[in-house]
């Protein structure tokens, strides 16, 4: 189950915010993973469309971390409405930049 929230838009729509574990770390055994941000007509409608790109075992249970302003804006400004990032940590530097979801599901090239 993923820690996350949502956010009603002026128009309807919704901004729902996922905290998921590392795609290397599907236990999540490992400190951090990725925030992934999806742009839809409804909460059902998000889900469905990161199960649809192979995250089968995405839940959405209360608003405990919903989107932040900036993070909707990021969401909205995206042609596909779907984004992530690495969970932030405290700490010195520049925050990372939002990623097209693809860039996530991009899988290394096996080796023989």
């Amino acid at each position: 189950m993923a820690a996350g929230g949502f956010c009603k838009l002026p128009n309807g729509h919704v901004v729902v915010a996922l905290n998921l574990p590392s795609p290397g770390d599907p236990a999540g055994t490992l400190p951090g993973g990725v925030r992934v941000l999806v742009h839809a007509v409804n909460r059902a409608r998000a889900l469905t469309r990161l199960r649809n790109l192979g995250m089968r075992a995405v839940y959405l249970r209360g608003n405990a971390a919903p989107p932040t302003p900036d993070e909707i804006t990021a969401v909205l400004h995206h042609p596909d409405g779907l984004v992530w990032r690495t969970t932030p940590t405290t700490g010195p530097g520049a925050p990372e930049l939002w990623h097209p979801i693809r860039a996530l599901l991009r899988r290394p090239a096996a080796h023989r």
